[in-house]
């Protein structure tokens, strides 16, 4: 699975769990941190961990393990990271605050909509 292929997979396994504002960021060439982060909001601290849970655990079955984990013993922002993929799953408030968009704005940007559409 490319890099790509895994960062939209992630995508729709959040929207599995009823993730929204899910957003696809393709950092190829600005950062050597990953190729791709996966932004995603939760509602509650239990919806951001069934979130987080539900990826690493579908991801895993298909041959992808999480190299780590982070942030949640407190649920307010996630961080999982497949090492050329991260996935921040972000409690609502949390989102709002770090806005991660725009701190990578000039990072070609693919929203994941409530019907699966890729935009």
């Amino acid at each position: 699975m490319t890099p790509a292929e895994l960062a939209e997979r992630a995508a729709r396994l959040a929207l599995e769990k009823k993730a929204r504002d899910i957003l696809i960021l393709d950092l190829t060439g600005l950062t050597s941190a990953a190729d791709h982060f996966v932004l995603a909001t939760a509602d509650s601290e239990t919806q951001v961990k069934a979130v987080c849970d539900h990826i690493v655990e579908k991801l895993r079955e298909e041959g992808q393990k999480a190299w780590h984990v982070e942030g949640l013993e407190g649920r307010r922002w996630v961080l999982v990271d497949f090492v050329d993929v991260v996935v921040h799953v972000f409690h609502a408030e949390t989102r709002g605050y770090y806005s991660l968009e725009t701190l990578w704005g000039d990072a070609p940007a693919t929203r994941i909509d409530d019907d699966a559409h890729i935009h």
